[in-house]
């Protein structure tokens, strides 16, 4: 399961329409719809109270970025749609893995969007602010890019 940190519009096709499908899970398990990846480590920034509200607004900036590229995201499927009732966190470290990570995919699958991309400076999703630090301990692989 990828749920990036990164803004989707960094994201290429492939990327994007991945994320929506993980994310979408991630949004089953955190309702109790599903008993798999109920312990994936990435869903930790998402649990709580406000976990259902959190992942809606996560998948709601999916659907805007989709809407921009002409793609129809099925906004029916999110639960609960609109504005995070707060920000999460993410290290700057995380946001460089994954930022490297992304950049190493699609330099082979999209070269004109690793292209564009290659030497810019990678954007949080809106529902993420940075704070400094180091790759988070929830990443598998901690410095090696997988998955």
């Amino acid at each position: 399961m990828r749920i990036w940190s990164l803004h989707p519009r960094h994201l290429d096709r492939q990327a994007l329409v991945a994320c929506w499908r993980e994310s979408l899970l991630a949004q089953a398990v955190l309702a109790g719809r599903t008993r798999g990846y109920t312990h994936h480590p990435q869903l930790d920034r998402f649990r709580g109270d406000d976990g259902l509200a959190l992942i809606g607004a996560y998948l709601s900036e999916l659907a805007l970025e989709a809407d921009h590229r002409g793609y129809r995201f099925d906004r029916t499927r999110i639960l609960h749609p609109g504005v995070s009732p707060r920000l999460l966190t993410v290290t700057s470290g995380q946001l460089s893995y994954e930022w490297r990570h992304l950049l190493a995919k699609m330099e082979t699958r999209s070269p004109d969007r690793w292209a564009e991309w290659n030497h810019s400076v990678p954007e949080p999703h809106p529902l993420f602010r940075v704070i400094p630090g180091p790759v988070e301990h929830w990443e598998k692989g901690q410095g090696t890019p997988s998955n």
